[in-house]
């Protein structure tokens, strides 16, 4: 991966500054363990990403500067499943359909339904996911075995362009009220994305551990093998 230029930098620090909560160490560590799930659901994250764009193409036909960014960013976001299915390929994962997680059910529950209040929030909701991605693929890039560290690492900086773009839309389209909106939707998708979750997913929470007194008990216990 090249050096970040300065843009990058800012880019960066406004994923920072997006996000409500930072992501959990406890899910940076089994998403490096059980890496073959991540990238499976981070392929179908890339489909998804693509149909959330051409959806507000549809849904938003009259606005033409919106619909130009989101064609372009639809496009980039195939060229990113591509490349995932082919990294899955290289490394003898295969690929598997999967039921909606709850992060992006818990996402939809806050999602207004008047048209403009709808728009704010379809491109706030954008903003949010691709500014996750990007701070998880900064996580896992350094301790993820090449080519999929440096993969994750140059998907980064992606996703930090997407961050923008979307947010750049949100100011536009009501540029009194985006602020206020994002900082109520920023704490809910911290609340997903920091949650215990039962199943782990590029975008879920940390997996719930052991109840405390369950490891109390297995620290307690003899050890069988007598060492």
């Amino acid at each position: 991966m090249t050096g970040s230029s300065g843009a990058d930098l800012t880019a960066r620090g406004a994923v920072a500054t997006i996000l409500a909560a930072p992501t959990p160490q406890a899910w940076v560590d089994a998403a490096v363990e059980d890496w073959r799930a991540v990238i499976v659901d981070h392929a179908n994250c890339e489909k998804k990403a693509a149909s959330t764009a051409l959806s507000l193409i549809f849904s938003y036909p009259e606005d033409h500067e919106l619909c130009l960014g989101l064609s372009r960013l639809a496009r980039e976001e195939l060229r990113h499943f591509e490349q995932v299915q082919r990294m899955m390929i290289s490394l003898g994962v295969p690929f598997a359909r999967q039921k909606p997680g709850r992060y992006a059910s818990g996402l939809r529950l806050l999602l207004r339904t008047t048209s403009e209040s709808r728009k704010l929030d379809l491109l706030l909701t954008g903003a949010l996911i691709e500014a996750r991605s990007c701070e998880r693929f900064r996580l896992l890039a350094p301790r993820l075995p090449a080519p999929l560290g440096a993969f994750y690492g140059q998907l980064s900086e992606s996703e930090a362009r997407h961050f923008e773009l979307y947010l750049d839309f949100a100011r536009a389209t009501a540029p009194e009220e985006w602020s206020a909106r994002l900082t109520v939707l920023a704490r809910h998708e911290a609340e997903l994305a920091t949650a215990p979750d039962p199943e782990l997913r590029f975008h879920s929470g940390p997996k719930p551990g052991p109840p405390p007194a369950a490891q109390t008990a297995r620290a307690a216990a003899p050890d069988p093998s007598g060492c």
